[in-house]
């Protein structure tokens, strides 16, 4: 939707829309979560998460993202998660592997952006090297947030990015779309 109504249309409003996603929204939100699961296995978390999704179609995304990630730590390493949205599950296996929290999150939020930017070669008029000098860009936004962020709480969740909700929200009733959210 956000492409539609003409608030993305070129590699600039991209950057700056992910940008927003990153310092104030559900990119934010999910690198607060993941540092929050990280050593931790209260179900609130998991819970917390869920609850902020800000649409349908995101808790939809977040549940089926962790239950993936989650068979597959299974499969790959042998951890049973149980059933866990995607951030929650990143924090707590990034504990269970001994990975630094900072660089976990710094990675997941450059993941973040490369699934937007991706997206956003088949919807706009920017190709692949635009993109990835977005993405590039963003690496110090990841690494800032990241660094920011650890030892964070649920009590450092917040997110201002309405406009970026109300546009998920119409997206789930959109008419005809490419993809699910």
């Amino acid at each position: 939707m956000a492409v539609d109504d003409g608030f993305i249309s070129n590699s600039i409003t991209l950057e700056a829309w992910l940008i927003d996603l990153l310092e104030f929204g559900t990119a934010r939100s999910d690198a607060v979560i993941l540092n929050t699961a990280y050593g931790s296995n209260d179900p609130t978390i998991n819970a917390t998460a869920r609850a902020v999704a800000t649409s349908a179609e995101r808790l939809m995304e977040t549940d089926l993202q962790g239950r993936a990630f989650c068979d597959t730590v299974l499969a790959v390493w042998g951890h049973n998660l149980g059933e866990l949205c995607y951030p929650v599950a990143v924090g707590q296996i990034a504990n269970i592997l001994e990975l630094d929290v900072e660089l976990t999150t710094a990675m997941y939020l450059q993941a973040f952006i490369a699934n937007l930017t991706t997206a956003s070669t088949r919807l706009l008029k920017i190709g692949q090297i635009d993109c990835q000098k977005i993405q590039l860009a963003l690496k110090p936004h990841c690494i800032k947030i990241a660094t920011s962020l650890r030892g964070a709480t649920l009590e450092d969740l917040h997110n201002s990015t309405w406009l970026s909700d109300i546009e998920a929200m119409r997206h789930e009733k959109q008419y005809s779309r490419i993809f699910r959210s």
